[in-house]
């Protein structure tokens, strides 16, 4: 029996325009291949990534026809992102009918009985954590053996859909690899991430822990990761962030994680960069819950001197009936406030976010999250709308009610508006958030202070964004 080929794909697609141009390493199917690469032998592995081989559709197909894959597994780990791995999919369909396609994520595994009545390119769900299920897959694929003994899996079966048993997770996650950056050697200097990093220090992407204690009712993280965290050991991480720094020159980190496990771990992981010399080499980024900021204030200044430059903080909104709705407890007004003040003390850039298009939102209420916008005053903001993402609840209510206006998964995106509010229409709350960034953005004080600013991090943050033209953006998705 000759090698399997399996081709991993990163799809061409449009990136999330408010962030700026980046081009990130594809983590995701790096995990994966690392492991499959580990775990099985025989097995031949292409990592095709569409955005650093800047390739469109009519050339990935033939860098596709020319791996000669038994079987494809595009990314899709969004749902905006889906309908890229559903079309890699059906070209490699059109290539050969006999390749195999598995897709995975958090919008595949939401509806991986959806997915597969509908879309005939996709022959399998691998439902939550993919390292697992996709080597018994392949395995499965190569001996003819049976695909109903791979648990986490979900294939068409005759006329149906089989789902099997769930897979646990994995309980160890410092026994996984280091992703396979390897396979995407030639590329690691292009990774870049432009409003956060200069462009002279290349972009990788760190997982210290899966999942989240917390549990957003807007949010399908909690739910994928079944409401657990899991964290790799400190040193692992820090060996993981030496070994990729040395190894390909990467100088700016994101660590992934969903919510930073502030308190001993975070402190132990300063610890380890501080003490390896790599705080004086490296920067990252995260993003962590401001009562957690609050509460674990003496770790701020270890963190600056560890790297830590940039941090995400989830504000949401002022109204205490919609941050009950979201099950946001413990954030406030105070705690946000004090988040900030104690970023900026601590020289930690702070991007806040909030969210418009609650239920019960009206032009007044999101006028208030304008003004506590203001009034809070992160370096930068972040205005979302309220996407009903497959696998929340607030998905679940949506679609029981009927108010969902949209079918394309691309318009999942945060974005672009697809449910009304009460008193307010999709066109309406489109044009909300394009009042959102130009009321923040468009105030002379902030970008006067900000341009001549004397953190360089938000002195060239601000002189980026106002070439983006992001509001032109934004102004183009409402007529």
């Amino acid at each position: 029996m000759g090698e399997t080929r399996v081709t991993f794909v990163e799809p061409p697609k449009d990136f999330w325009f408010p962030m700026g141009e980046y081009i990130p390493p594809p983590f995701g199917i790096l995990c994966l291949a690392a492991y499959l690469e580990r775990e099985v032998e025989g097995v031949a592995i292409e990592v095709i990534d569409s955005q650093a081989e800047k390739l469109d559709w009519n050339m990935l197909k033939r860098r596709i026809k020319s791996t000669h894959p038994d079987i494809i597994a595009p990314a899709g780990l969004s749902t905006c992102n889906s309908g890229y791995a559903l079309r890699t999919a059906a070209i490699a369909k059109e290539i050969d009918p006999e390749i195999r396609t598995i897709v995975g994520g958090q919008h595949f595994t939401a509806l991986a009985g959806e997915t597969l009545t509908r879309f005939p390119q996709v022959d399998a769900v691998a439902r939550r954590e993919g390292e697992q299920t996709l080597a018994e897959f392949v395995e499965a694929c190569r001996e003819e053996g049976a695909l109903s003994e791979v648990k986490g899996l979900s294939f068409r079966e005759g006329d149906g859909v089989r789902h099997n048993l769930e897979r646990p997770l994995i309980c160890d996650l410092d026994t996984l690899p280091y992703p396979a950056y390897h396979h995407v050697t030639e590329h690691m200097k292009g990774y870049y991430f432009a409003l956060m990093a200069k462009m002279e220090e290349p972009f990788a992407i760190v997982e210290g822990s899966r999942g989240c204690s917390h549990n957003c009712s807007y949010c399908s993280q909690w739910r994928f990761w079944t409401g657990r965290q899991r964290s790799k050991t400190p040193s692992r991480v820090a060996d993981e962030i030496e070994h990729i720094h040395e190894e390909y020159g990467s100088r700016f980190f994101w660590l992934t994680d969903d919510d930073l496990n502030l308190g001993e771990w975070t402190g132990m992981l300063c610890d380890e960069l501080i003490g390896r010399g790599l705080s004086d080499e490296v920067t990252w980024f995260t993003q962590a819950r401001c009562d957690n900021i609050v509460s674990h204030r003496d770790l701020l200044p270890k963190m600056r001197r560890a790297g830590n430059t940039w941090m995400l903080v989830g504000f949401d909104t002022p109204h205490a009936e919609a941050l009950d709705g979201f099950r946001r407890h413990g954030i406030d007004e105070s705690s946000s406030k004090e988040a900030v003040e104690l970023l900026r003390i601590n020289d930690i850039f702070s991007q806040g976010t909030f969210i418009i298009g609650e239920r019960h939102d009206t032009r007044e209420s999101i006028r208030a999250i304008r003004e506590y916008a203001d009034q809070l005053d992160p370096d930068i903001a972040t205005f979302m709308v309220l996407t009903p993402f497959p696998g929340t609840e607030i998905y679940e209510t949506a679609k029981e009610n009927g108010w969902i206006e949209s079918d394309d998964w691309g318009d999942f995106d945060m974005i672009h508006a697809v449910m009304p509010t009460e008193s307010l229409t999709v066109e309406e709350v489109q044009e909300e958030i394009y009042n959102s960034y130009r009321s923040f953005f468009g105030s002379r004080t902030r970008r006067y202070s900000a341009l001549f600013s004397s953190n360089p991090i938000t002195k060239r943050t601000y002189r980026y964004m106002a070439k983006q033209a992001i509001l032109a953006n934004l102004r183009s998705l409402f007529p």
